[in-house]
């Protein structure tokens, strides 16, 4: 049997070594070693926790290490982060464990000279009583405490002010898994008492179809999962579907849609009525989303290979048009901590590529139609200046009044809709809708 806390160093140094994503990183070296299932959801947590807290595991380690940080070695380094991760956010592992564990790992490895180094960092730090002295700097602060680079730190504050802490300490409290219940095949009431039997549910008090689960094992481990009885999707992007499928029936476009989800519950919504054309430029995503409707027993969609850059007049005329466009993901840090990173310069001319999708998607929406456009970003400049713009530059779509029952902030119009982590409990989510009147 694997070791555990071994088998996560080793993810977490071909992550940073060959620069490859965690997903498929994960998923390929659980295929080659022998862990339990228990073991697997251990090395997920440790690897994840550590990707998300880089930069206070780092600075902890900078701040105990009589070596200067850029000199010690990754897979020393690395062994230092997943144990202080361990020490700082694993109420369940003794200290004495992670440390213990992680200075026989390195003592076993071709570093054995640097295992006394290991254990003087992690006991000085059990020492002062596991306490971090954070940084006086405000900016400073919020990048070491909350895991952002620091460029995108200015961004939040530039655009969010006083408020920025609380929006990036709300990533940090989804904790949560969140299921679409497919209302088609089982009640909202029958799914979440078999849930009930194997872990923690609740419903999301914005949208009453999604359960939010704790504790839970695999997905495909739980029930319903085979039958069709829920898929994967955050109460924001469900809020979304549920703007977009209210009327059965009609005929509706749903642009960039892989992995599919926002199409799903747009169908179930609609009762698997009239049609849903549910594209995308990759044909193995078309194949993902095929694969989903399948199992989810929805009719209703049609799939097809398709670039959204480039205006397809072979599509036709739509009812309701929704344009959820790749965005810089900034509302999305809890699930992607490989963005909390990225240099605010990865922005650059995003917003322009994605006005330039919006102003074709207007093209497919028929008189009388909506088009819809959102993004599971914050920044403001993919978000409401591009929804703004598009009203002033075309007359004739106007304003469709969204989010009902929803509490919004002062950023948003009757049009808009922005979600974020503290107040709704879901993504950072931007939601916005046009009526075309001529």
């Amino acid at each position: 049997m694997a070791n555990a806390r071994k088998t996560a160093i080793n993810i977490l140094l071909k992550i940073e070594t060959d620069k490859a994503y965690s997903n498929i990183t994960v998923d390929k070296i659980f295929r080659e070693c022998a862990l339990s299932e228990q073991d697997k959801a251990f090395v997920t947590k440790l690897v994840y926790g550590v990707l998300e807290k880089k930069l206070t595991l780092e600075y902890v380690v900078g701040l105990y290490s009589k070596t200067r940080f850029k000199k010690i070695r990754p897979f020393i380094l690395i062994s230092l982060k997943t144990a202080l991760y361990q020490i700082l956010f694993m109420d369940k592992i003794p200290d004495s464990a992670a440390v213990n564990e992680t200075v026989n790992i390195v003592r076993n490895s071709k570093y054995r000279s640097l295992s006394g180094f290991v254990n003087a960092v992690l006991r000085s730090f059990l020492r002062d009583n596991k306490k971090i002295k954070y940084p006086d700097d405000k900016k400073e602060y919020l990048s070491v405490k909350y895991n952002l680079d620091s460029s995108l730190v200015d961004l939040f504050l530039q655009q969010y002010g006083d408020e920025t802490e609380n929006i990036l300490k709300g990533f940090e409290n989804l904790d949560y898994l969140s299921l679409k219940v497919n209302t088609l095949k089982i009640s909202v009431d029958d799914l979440e008492k078999e849930l009930f039997k194997t872990c923690e549910v609740s419903r999301h008090p914005l949208c009453d179809e999604v359960l939010l689960l704790k504790g839970q094992g695999a997905v495909r481990s739980l029930f319903g999962f085979d039958e069709g009885y829920f898929h994967i999707q955050d109460p924001a992007s469900a809020i979304c579907a549920k703007i977009v499928g209210l009327a059965d029936g009609e005929r509706v476009l749903d642009l960039c849609a892989a992995p599919g989800g926002k199409s799903f519950s747009i169908a179930e919504y609609m009762g698997d009525k009239g049609e849903i054309y549910s594209l995308d430029l990759y044909p193995k995503k078309i194949e993902l989303i095929k694969k989903g409707a399948r199992r989810l027993g929805l009719k209703s969609i049609k799939t097809f290979v398709n670039d959204a850059y480039k205006f397809n007049s072979e599509l036709g005329k739509f009812h309701k048009v929704l344009c959820d466009l790749p965005c810089s993901g900034l509302g999305i840090l809890g699930k992607k901590p490989e963005i909390r990173y990225k240099n605010v310069a990865f922005l650059d001319n995003l917003s322009k590529l994605q006005y330039h999708y919006l102003e074709i998607s207007k093209l497919y929406v028929e008189v009388g139609g909506f088009l819809f456009y959102s993004t599971c970003t914050l920044n403001i400049n993919e978000n409401q200046r591009i929804a703004k713009k598009f009203l002033e530059s075309n007359k004739n779509f106007v304003p469709f009044y969204i989010g009902e029952g929803i509490n919004k902030t002062y950023l948003d119009n009757c049009n808009t809709l922005t979600l974020f982590p503290h107040i709704h409990n879901t993504d950072g989510f931007f939601i916005s809708a046009f009526k075309r009147v001529r």
